[in-house]
Protein backbone atom coordinates (compact mmCIF):
# COMPACT_ATOMS: atom_id res chain seq x y z
CA UNK A 1 0.00 0.00 0.00
CA UNK A 2 1.36 3.12 -1.01
CA UNK A 3 0.53 6.63 0.68
CA UNK A 4 -1.37 9.17 -0.85
CA UNK A 5 2.10 11.71 -0.98
CA UNK A 6 3.29 9.55 -3.35
CA UNK A 7 0.47 9.87 -6.06
CA UNK A 8 2.82 11.36 -8.09
CA UNK A 9 4.52 8.07 -8.70
CA UNK A 10 2.09 5.36 -7.43
CA UNK A 11 -0.88 5.81 -9.33
CA UNK A 12 -4.02 4.01 -8.41
CA UNK A 13 -4.85 1.24 -5.96
CA UNK A 14 -5.99 -2.73 -6.72
CA UNK A 15 -9.68 -3.07 -8.00
CA UNK A 16 -10.04 -5.81 -5.46
CA UNK A 17 -12.72 -4.83 -3.15
CA UNK A 18 -11.34 -6.09 -0.09
CA UNK A 19 -8.14 -3.98 -0.92
CA UNK A 20 -10.25 -1.22 -1.66
CA UNK A 21 -11.42 -0.72 1.14
CA UNK A 22 -8.55 -0.82 2.84
CA UNK A 23 -6.71 1.29 0.53
CA UNK A 24 -9.72 3.70 0.78
CA UNK A 25 -9.24 4.16 4.49
CA UNK A 26 -5.74 4.86 4.72
CA UNK A 27 -6.55 7.24 2.15
CA UNK A 28 -9.16 8.85 4.60
CA UNK A 29 -6.52 8.95 7.51
CA UNK A 30 -3.88 10.80 4.83
CA UNK A 31 -6.69 13.33 3.48
CA UNK A 32 -7.70 13.95 7.20
CA UNK A 33 -3.72 14.54 8.58
CA UNK A 34 -3.55 16.77 5.60
CA UNK A 35 -6.56 18.25 5.36
CA UNK A 36 -5.15 22.01 5.81
CA UNK A 37 -2.15 21.45 3.90
CA UNK A 38 -1.82 24.28 1.37
CA UNK A 39 0.28 21.72 -1.33
CA UNK A 40 -2.60 19.13 -0.95
CA UNK A 41 -5.33 21.52 -1.49
CA UNK A 42 -3.65 23.08 -4.48
CA UNK A 43 -1.17 20.37 -6.05
CA UNK A 44 -2.16 17.03 -5.26
CA UNK A 45 -5.74 15.88 -6.74
CA UNK A 46 -7.00 12.64 -7.17
CA UNK A 47 -10.96 13.03 -6.42
CA UNK A 48 -13.97 12.33 -8.94
CA UNK A 49 -14.14 16.30 -8.64
CA UNK A 50 -10.51 16.86 -9.88
CA UNK A 51 -11.49 14.37 -13.02
CA UNK A 52 -14.61 16.67 -13.20
CA UNK A 53 -12.57 20.07 -13.59
CA UNK A 54 -10.02 17.98 -15.70
CA UNK A 55 -12.29 17.01 -18.11
CA UNK A 56 -14.58 20.33 -18.36
CA UNK A 57 -11.38 22.68 -18.00
CA UNK A 58 -9.59 20.15 -21.10
CA UNK A 59 -12.56 20.03 -23.50
CA UNK A 60 -13.58 23.36 -24.16
CA UNK A 61 -10.43 25.94 -24.74
CA UNK A 62 -9.54 28.11 -27.59
CA UNK A 63 -12.68 26.14 -29.44
CA UNK A 64 -15.10 28.32 -27.87
CA UNK A 65 -14.20 31.06 -29.93
CA UNK A 66 -14.27 29.12 -33.43
CA UNK A 67 -17.66 28.08 -32.69
CA UNK A 68 -19.99 31.00 -33.88
CA UNK A 69 -17.26 30.89 -37.04
CA UNK A 70 -18.48 27.00 -37.52
CA UNK A 71 -22.33 28.58 -36.93
CA UNK A 72 -21.56 30.83 -39.70
CA UNK A 73 -20.62 27.97 -41.53
CA UNK A 74 -23.87 25.49 -40.42
CA UNK A 75 -26.46 27.54 -39.38
CA UNK A 76 -28.40 27.83 -36.36
CA UNK A 77 -30.03 24.60 -36.49
CA UNK A 78 -27.03 22.20 -37.30
CA UNK A 79 -24.69 24.01 -35.37
CA UNK A 80 -26.88 23.37 -32.10
CA UNK A 81 -27.55 19.88 -33.41
CA UNK A 82 -24.07 19.28 -34.42
CA UNK A 83 -22.98 19.95 -30.59
CA UNK A 84 -25.45 18.17 -29.07
CA UNK A 85 -24.68 14.76 -31.17
CA UNK A 86 -20.92 15.40 -30.73
CA UNK A 87 -20.62 16.03 -27.29
CA UNK A 88 -23.12 12.90 -26.26
CA UNK A 89 -21.17 10.67 -29.03
CA UNK A 90 -17.50 11.85 -27.28
CA UNK A 91 -19.20 11.32 -23.88
CA UNK A 92 -19.86 7.30 -24.82
CA UNK A 93 -16.69 6.92 -26.76
CA UNK A 94 -15.22 8.85 -23.20
CA UNK A 95 -16.94 5.78 -21.78
CA UNK A 96 -15.67 3.35 -23.67
CA UNK A 97 -11.87 4.28 -22.83
CA UNK A 98 -12.70 3.99 -19.34
CA UNK A 99 -14.31 0.95 -19.38
CA UNK A 100 -11.00 -0.64 -21.35
CA UNK A 101 -8.89 0.86 -18.82
CA UNK A 102 -10.45 -1.03 -16.13
CA UNK A 103 -10.03 -3.98 -17.81
CA UNK A 104 -6.36 -3.89 -19.04
CA UNK A 105 -5.68 -2.65 -15.43
CA UNK A 106 -8.00 -5.97 -13.48
CA UNK A 107 -5.82 -8.07 -15.90
CA UNK A 108 -2.49 -6.82 -15.33
CA UNK A 109 -3.94 -6.86 -11.38
CA UNK A 110 -4.50 -10.49 -11.79
CA UNK A 111 -1.03 -11.07 -13.18
CA UNK A 112 0.67 -9.00 -10.11
CA UNK A 113 1.90 -6.40 -12.63
CA UNK A 114 3.03 -3.49 -10.55
CA UNK A 115 2.66 0.27 -11.88
CA UNK A 116 4.89 1.79 -9.46
CA UNK A 117 6.42 4.59 -10.50
CA UNK A 118 4.39 4.60 -14.30
CA UNK A 119 1.30 6.22 -15.68
CA UNK A 120 -0.71 3.87 -18.09
CA UNK A 121 -1.27 5.68 -21.20
CA UNK A 122 -4.08 4.46 -23.73
CA UNK A 123 -1.77 2.78 -25.92
CA UNK A 124 -0.53 0.59 -23.62
CA UNK A 125 -3.91 0.21 -22.82
CA UNK A 126 -4.23 -1.00 -26.62
CA UNK A 127 -1.35 -3.58 -26.42
CA UNK A 128 -2.29 -5.10 -22.90
CA UNK A 129 -6.12 -5.68 -24.69
CA UNK A 130 -5.57 -6.16 -28.44
CA UNK A 131 -1.73 -6.78 -29.21
CA UNK A 132 1.18 -4.77 -30.79
CA UNK A 133 -0.26 -3.62 -34.13
CA UNK A 134 -3.08 -2.18 -31.77
CA UNK A 135 -0.38 -0.49 -30.04
CA UNK A 136 1.33 1.58 -32.83
CA UNK A 137 -1.83 2.39 -34.47
CA UNK A 138 -2.88 4.25 -31.21
CA UNK A 139 0.39 5.56 -30.21
CA UNK A 140 0.45 7.12 -34.19
CA UNK A 141 -3.25 8.81 -33.64
CA UNK A 142 -2.67 9.78 -30.09
CA UNK A 143 0.58 11.14 -30.41
CA UNK A 144 -0.37 13.15 -33.63
CA UNK A 145 -3.29 14.53 -32.03
CA UNK A 146 -2.10 15.98 -29.17
CA UNK A 147 1.16 17.53 -31.14
CA UNK A 148 -1.32 19.69 -33.18
CA UNK A 149 -3.67 20.15 -30.04
CA UNK A 150 -0.60 21.51 -28.35
CA UNK A 151 0.61 23.72 -32.21
CA UNK A 152 -3.66 24.86 -32.01
CA UNK A 153 -3.28 25.76 -28.27
CA UNK A 154 0.21 28.52 -29.09
CA UNK A 155 -1.44 29.72 -32.69
CA UNK A 156 -4.69 30.38 -30.81
CA UNK A 157 -2.29 32.36 -27.85
CA UNK A 158 -1.03 34.83 -30.69
CA UNK A 159 -4.03 35.30 -32.07
CA UNK A 160 -6.11 36.63 -28.58
CA UNK A 161 -2.83 38.86 -27.54
CA UNK A 162 -3.19 40.27 -30.80
CA UNK A 163 -6.31 41.70 -30.08
CA UNK A 164 -5.16 43.72 -27.11
CA UNK A 165 -2.00 44.52 -28.31
CA UNK A 166 -1.32 44.51 -31.98
CA UNK A 167 2.49 46.05 -31.78
CA UNK A 168 3.87 43.11 -32.41
CA UNK A 169 2.25 40.81 -35.18
CA UNK A 170 0.81 36.92 -34.43
CA UNK A 171 4.17 35.26 -35.55
CA UNK A 172 6.50 37.36 -32.66
CA UNK A 173 3.79 36.55 -30.35
CA UNK A 174 3.62 33.01 -30.92
CA UNK A 175 7.64 33.30 -30.34
CA UNK A 176 6.65 34.65 -26.77
CA UNK A 177 3.94 32.14 -26.01
CA UNK A 178 6.01 28.89 -27.37
CA UNK A 179 8.28 29.72 -24.48
CA UNK A 180 5.71 30.87 -21.61
CA UNK A 181 4.35 27.16 -22.44
CA UNK A 182 7.28 25.57 -22.43
CA UNK A 183 7.33 25.91 -18.22
CA UNK A 184 4.60 23.06 -18.41
CA UNK A 185 7.82 20.65 -18.51
CA UNK A 186 7.60 20.91 -14.38
CA UNK A 187 4.48 19.87 -14.37
CA UNK A 188 5.03 16.13 -13.15
CA UNK A 189 1.45 14.53 -14.19
CA UNK A 190 -2.23 15.47 -13.99
CA UNK A 191 -2.19 15.03 -10.04
CA UNK A 192 -0.62 18.38 -9.65
CA UNK A 193 -3.32 19.88 -12.41
CA UNK A 194 -6.32 20.25 -9.20
CA UNK A 195 -5.46 24.29 -8.60
CA UNK A 196 -5.03 24.82 -12.41
CA UNK A 197 -8.28 22.82 -14.17
CA UNK A 198 -10.53 24.94 -11.59
CA UNK A 199 -8.46 28.08 -12.56
CA UNK A 200 -9.25 26.98 -16.01
CA UNK A 201 -12.62 26.07 -15.96
CA UNK A 202 -13.64 29.64 -14.21
CA UNK A 203 -12.08 31.48 -17.00
CA UNK A 204 -13.67 29.97 -19.52
CA UNK A 205 -16.84 30.33 -17.94
CA UNK A 206 -16.23 33.69 -17.68
CA UNK A 207 -15.38 34.04 -21.57
CA UNK A 208 -18.23 32.22 -22.67
CA UNK A 209 -20.84 34.49 -20.76
CA UNK A 210 -19.15 37.73 -21.37
CA UNK A 211 -19.26 36.50 -25.41
CA UNK A 212 -22.46 35.76 -25.03
CA UNK A 213 -23.79 39.50 -23.27
CA UNK A 214 -21.46 41.45 -25.39
CA UNK A 215 -23.11 40.18 -28.67
CA UNK A 216 -26.50 40.41 -26.82
CA UNK A 217 -25.98 43.80 -26.37
CA UNK A 218 -24.19 44.46 -29.09
CA UNK A 219 -27.19 43.48 -31.07
CA UNK A 220 -27.92 42.69 -34.83
CA UNK A 221 -25.14 44.45 -37.04
CA UNK A 222 -26.62 46.56 -40.01
CA UNK A 223 -27.69 44.50 -42.78
CA UNK A 224 -26.67 40.85 -40.95
CA UNK A 225 -27.68 37.84 -42.90
CA UNK A 226 -27.52 34.32 -41.58
CA UNK A 227 -27.26 32.63 -45.21
CA UNK A 228 -25.31 29.58 -44.13
CA UNK A 229 -25.59 26.92 -44.90
CA UNK A 230 -24.71 27.58 -48.50
CA UNK A 231 -21.83 25.42 -49.73
CA UNK A 232 -20.88 21.51 -48.46
CA UNK A 233 -17.46 22.86 -48.06
CA UNK A 234 -18.30 25.01 -45.51
CA UNK A 235 -20.94 22.66 -44.25
CA UNK A 236 -18.37 19.82 -43.61
CA UNK A 237 -15.40 21.77 -42.39
CA UNK A 238 -17.85 23.53 -39.74
CA UNK A 239 -19.23 20.28 -38.76
CA UNK A 240 -15.39 18.86 -38.26
CA UNK A 241 -14.33 21.79 -35.99
CA UNK A 242 -17.35 20.63 -33.40
CA UNK A 243 -16.40 17.20 -33.76
CA UNK A 244 -13.29 18.21 -32.76
CA UNK A 245 -14.64 20.38 -30.02
CA UNK A 246 -15.53 17.01 -28.41
CA UNK A 247 -12.91 14.94 -28.99
CA UNK A 248 -11.07 16.61 -26.20
CA UNK A 249 -10.70 12.63 -24.49
CA UNK A 250 -7.30 11.82 -25.49
CA UNK A 251 -6.45 12.34 -22.04
CA UNK A 252 -8.36 10.57 -20.57
CA UNK A 253 -6.50 7.45 -19.62
CA UNK A 254 -3.93 9.64 -17.90
CA UNK A 255 -6.90 11.35 -16.05
CA UNK A 256 -8.07 8.38 -14.60
CA UNK A 257 -4.60 7.08 -13.99
CA UNK A 258 -4.96 10.08 -11.42
CA UNK A 259 -7.22 9.48 -10.11
CA UNK A 260 -7.52 8.00 -6.76
CA UNK A 261 -10.67 5.57 -7.66
CA UNK A 262 -10.72 5.75 -11.13
CA UNK A 263 -14.06 3.35 -11.25
CA UNK A 264 -15.88 6.40 -10.39
CA UNK A 265 -15.18 8.14 -14.16
CA UNK A 266 -17.48 5.90 -15.80
CA UNK A 267 -19.93 9.03 -16.13
CA UNK A 268 -17.49 11.99 -15.26
CA UNK A 269 -16.80 12.61 -18.96
CA UNK A 270 -20.78 12.97 -19.76
CA UNK A 271 -21.30 15.39 -16.62
CA UNK A 272 -18.13 17.87 -17.77
CA UNK A 273 -19.84 17.74 -21.25
CA UNK A 274 -23.34 18.72 -20.31
CA UNK A 275 -21.55 21.26 -18.18
CA UNK A 276 -19.74 22.71 -21.22
CA UNK A 277 -23.23 22.63 -23.23
CA UNK A 278 -24.52 25.91 -20.57
CA UNK A 279 -21.02 27.56 -22.45
CA UNK A 280 -20.72 26.93 -26.31
CA UNK A 281 -24.44 26.87 -27.06
CA UNK A 282 -25.17 30.33 -25.45
CA UNK A 283 -22.08 31.63 -26.78
CA UNK A 284 -22.21 30.75 -29.99
CA UNK A 285 -25.57 31.33 -30.79
CA UNK A 286 -25.38 34.48 -29.68
CA UNK A 287 -22.16 35.75 -31.46
CA UNK A 288 -23.62 34.36 -34.39
CA UNK A 289 -27.04 35.82 -33.96
CA UNK A 290 -25.11 39.30 -33.81
CA UNK A 291 -22.70 38.93 -36.97
CA UNK A 292 -23.97 36.30 -39.29
CA UNK A 293 -22.23 35.63 -42.28
CA UNK A 294 -19.39 38.24 -41.47
CA UNK A 295 -17.84 35.35 -39.11
CA UNK A 296 -17.00 33.50 -42.02
CA UNK A 297 -14.00 35.78 -42.68
CA UNK A 298 -13.46 35.85 -38.90
CA UNK A 299 -12.33 32.69 -37.32
CA UNK A 300 -12.27 34.17 -33.74
CA UNK A 301 -15.19 35.56 -32.06
CA UNK A 302 -12.75 38.19 -30.44
CA UNK A 303 -12.44 39.69 -33.66
CA UNK A 304 -15.96 41.49 -33.91
CA UNK A 305 -16.52 42.18 -30.53
CA UNK A 306 -15.67 45.83 -29.24
CA UNK A 307 -12.94 46.35 -27.64
CA UNK A 308 -13.67 46.81 -23.61
CA UNK A 309 -12.21 46.13 -20.30
CA UNK A 310 -14.31 43.38 -20.31
CA UNK A 311 -13.29 41.60 -23.28
CA UNK A 312 -9.77 42.34 -22.32
CA UNK A 313 -10.43 40.29 -19.06
CA UNK A 314 -11.74 37.69 -21.02
CA UNK A 315 -8.67 37.78 -23.38
CA UNK A 316 -5.98 37.61 -20.76
CA UNK A 317 -8.40 34.33 -18.79
CA UNK A 318 -8.53 32.49 -21.61
CA UNK A 319 -4.65 33.05 -22.39
CA UNK A 320 -4.01 31.95 -19.42
CA UNK A 321 -6.25 28.93 -19.79
CA UNK A 322 -4.73 28.11 -23.13
CA UNK A 323 -1.30 27.88 -21.27
CA UNK A 324 -3.25 25.22 -18.87
CA UNK A 325 -4.68 23.61 -22.12
CA UNK A 326 -1.37 23.42 -23.43
CA UNK A 327 -0.23 21.42 -20.60
CA UNK A 328 -2.68 18.79 -20.77
CA UNK A 329 -2.56 18.02 -24.33
CA UNK A 330 1.79 18.23 -23.68
CA UNK A 331 1.82 16.02 -20.61
CA UNK A 332 0.85 13.04 -21.99
CA UNK A 333 3.93 13.31 -25.23
CA UNK A 334 5.95 14.09 -22.30
CA UNK A 335 5.12 10.71 -20.76
CA UNK A 336 5.76 8.60 -24.02
CA UNK A 337 9.31 10.83 -24.40
CA UNK A 338 10.06 10.06 -20.69
CA UNK A 339 9.64 6.47 -21.60
CA UNK A 340 11.33 6.20 -24.75
CA UNK A 341 14.63 7.78 -23.17
CA UNK A 342 13.87 5.83 -19.92
CA UNK A 343 13.70 8.73 -17.71
CA UNK A 344 9.94 7.84 -16.67
CA UNK A 345 10.39 6.36 -12.43
CA UNK A 346 12.92 8.95 -11.93
CA UNK A 347 11.65 11.08 -9.41
CA UNK A 348 14.35 14.20 -9.99
CA UNK A 349 11.38 17.32 -11.46
CA UNK A 350 14.36 19.23 -12.50
CA UNK A 351 15.44 16.49 -14.55
CA UNK A 352 12.18 15.33 -16.20
CA UNK A 353 11.38 18.69 -16.84
CA UNK A 354 15.29 19.25 -18.77
CA UNK A 355 14.41 15.68 -21.00
CA UNK A 356 10.82 16.83 -21.92
CA UNK A 357 11.86 20.13 -23.72
CA UNK A 358 12.68 18.66 -26.90
CA UNK A 359 8.84 17.65 -26.87
CA UNK A 360 7.67 21.49 -27.32
CA UNK A 361 10.05 22.27 -30.04
CA UNK A 362 8.61 20.96 -33.12
CA UNK A 363 5.27 21.95 -31.31
CA UNK A 364 6.78 25.71 -31.70
CA UNK A 365 7.72 25.28 -34.73
CA UNK A 366 4.48 24.03 -36.55
CA UNK A 367 2.50 26.79 -34.71
CA UNK A 368 4.87 29.19 -37.08
CA UNK A 369 4.41 27.10 -40.26
CA UNK A 370 0.75 26.77 -40.06
CA UNK A 371 -1.19 29.74 -38.08
CA UNK A 372 -4.68 29.38 -39.43
CA UNK A 373 -6.42 29.86 -36.22
CA UNK A 374 -10.03 28.14 -37.11
CA UNK A 375 -9.44 25.77 -40.33
CA UNK A 376 -6.71 23.85 -38.43
CA UNK A 377 -8.77 23.00 -35.76
CA UNK A 378 -11.18 21.25 -38.42
CA UNK A 379 -8.19 19.81 -40.67
CA UNK A 380 -7.08 17.61 -37.22
CA UNK A 381 -10.84 17.07 -35.85
CA UNK A 382 -11.49 15.15 -39.48
CA UNK A 383 -8.29 13.55 -39.75
CA UNK A 384 -6.61 12.69 -35.90
CA UNK A 385 -9.53 13.18 -34.12
CA UNK A 386 -12.28 11.10 -36.03
CA UNK A 387 -9.73 8.09 -35.31
CA UNK A 388 -8.12 8.89 -32.08
CA UNK A 389 -11.37 9.41 -29.97
CA UNK A 390 -13.85 7.99 -31.64
CA UNK A 391 -13.17 5.09 -34.50
CA UNK A 392 -10.16 3.32 -32.12
CA UNK A 393 -12.23 3.38 -29.53
CA UNK A 394 -15.38 2.10 -30.36
CA UNK A 395 -13.52 -1.00 -32.66
CA UNK A 396 -11.19 -1.52 -29.84
CA UNK A 397 -14.50 -2.00 -27.30
CA UNK A 398 -15.68 -4.21 -29.88
CA UNK A 399 -13.03 -6.66 -30.52
CA UNK A 400 -12.01 -6.68 -26.84
CA UNK A 401 -15.23 -8.22 -25.54
CA UNK A 402 -15.93 -9.80 -29.51
CA UNK A 403 -15.51 -13.77 -27.74
CA UNK A 404 -18.24 -14.82 -25.09
CA UNK A 405 -15.74 -15.49 -22.53
CA UNK A 406 -14.67 -11.85 -22.72
CA UNK A 407 -17.92 -11.08 -22.03
CA UNK A 408 -18.99 -13.26 -19.04
CA UNK A 409 -15.47 -12.29 -17.31
CA UNK A 410 -15.43 -8.45 -18.35
CA UNK A 411 -14.78 -6.17 -15.30
CA UNK A 412 -17.22 -3.95 -16.46
CA UNK A 413 -20.32 -5.15 -17.71
CA UNK A 414 -23.04 -2.81 -19.85
CA UNK A 415 -23.90 -0.07 -18.38
CA UNK A 416 -27.87 0.39 -16.80
CA UNK A 417 -29.53 2.56 -20.03
CA UNK A 418 -27.98 0.20 -22.38
CA UNK A 419 -27.54 -3.30 -20.67
CA UNK A 420 -27.28 -5.46 -24.10
CA UNK A 421 -24.45 -6.51 -25.68
CA UNK A 422 -25.87 -6.52 -29.30
CA UNK A 423 -27.61 -2.77 -28.55
CA UNK A 424 -23.63 -1.70 -26.92
CA UNK A 425 -22.35 -3.11 -30.39
CA UNK A 426 -24.92 -1.85 -32.88
CA UNK A 427 -24.29 1.95 -30.91
CA UNK A 428 -20.36 1.18 -31.82
CA UNK A 429 -20.83 0.16 -35.50
CA UNK A 430 -23.07 3.05 -36.11
CA UNK A 431 -19.95 5.86 -34.26
CA UNK A 432 -17.41 4.25 -36.40
CA UNK A 433 -19.20 4.19 -39.81
CA UNK A 434 -20.92 7.70 -39.06
CA UNK A 435 -17.24 8.95 -38.15
CA UNK A 436 -15.45 7.21 -41.34
CA UNK A 437 -17.98 8.40 -44.02
CA UNK A 438 -19.53 11.83 -42.11
CA UNK A 439 -16.23 13.17 -39.98
CA UNK A 440 -13.19 11.77 -41.80
CA UNK A 441 -14.59 11.53 -44.84
CA UNK A 442 -16.41 14.34 -45.99
CA UNK A 443 -15.02 16.29 -43.26
CA UNK A 444 -11.72 15.45 -44.46
CA UNK A 445 -12.39 16.23 -48.51
CA UNK A 446 -13.96 20.10 -46.71
CA UNK A 447 -11.35 20.93 -43.61
CA UNK A 448 -8.43 20.12 -46.04
CA UNK A 449 -9.84 21.72 -49.00
CA UNK A 450 -10.08 24.56 -46.69
CA UNK A 451 -6.58 24.65 -45.29
CA UNK A 452 -4.85 24.63 -48.50
CA UNK A 453 -7.19 27.56 -49.34
CA UNK A 454 -5.95 29.79 -46.15
CA UNK A 455 -2.40 28.23 -47.25
CA UNK A 456 -2.78 29.58 -51.25
CA UNK A 457 -4.11 32.90 -49.63
CA UNK A 458 -1.96 33.53 -46.90
CA UNK A 459 0.93 31.42 -47.41
CA UNK A 460 3.12 28.98 -44.91
CA UNK A 461 4.95 31.12 -41.92
CA UNK A 462 1.95 33.24 -42.38
CA UNK A 463 3.42 36.90 -40.25
CA UNK A 464 -0.03 37.49 -39.08
CA UNK A 465 -2.98 35.64 -40.35
CA UNK A 466 -6.40 37.69 -40.39
CA UNK A 467 -4.74 40.74 -39.08
CA UNK A 468 -6.71 44.05 -39.89
CA UNK A 469 -4.32 46.83 -40.85
CA UNK A 470 -2.84 49.12 -38.32
CA UNK A 471 -5.22 51.33 -36.38
CA UNK A 472 -4.11 54.73 -37.06
CA UNK A 473 -3.16 55.19 -32.87
CA UNK A 474 -1.07 52.02 -33.39
CA UNK A 475 0.38 52.95 -36.38
CA UNK A 476 1.70 55.86 -34.30
CA UNK A 477 3.37 53.61 -32.26
CA UNK A 478 5.35 52.13 -34.78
Amino acid sequence: MLPQKQAEEAIVPNFNETENEATTKEEEKDVDSSMFSVKNLLWHGGSAWDAWFSCASNQVAQVLLTLPYSFSQLGMLSGILFQVFYGLVGSWTAYLISVLYVEYRSRKEKENVSFKNHVIQWFEVLDGLLGPYWKAVGLAFNCTFLLFGSVIQLIACASNIYYINDRLDKRTWTYIFGACCATTVFIPSFHNYRMWSFIGLGMTTYTAWYLTIAALIHGQVEGVSHSAPTKLVLYFTGATNILYTFGGHAVTVEIMHAMWKPQKFKYIYLMATLYVFTLTLPSASAVYWAFGDELLNHSNAFSLIPRTGFRDAAVILMLIHQFITFGFACTPLYFVWEKVIGLHDTRSICLRALARLPVVIPIWFLAIIFPFFGPINSAVGALLVSFTVYIIPAMAHMLTYRKASARQNAAEKPPFFLPSWTAMYVLNSFIVIWVLVVGFGFGGWASMSNFVKQVDTFGLFAKCYQCKPPSPSSAQHH
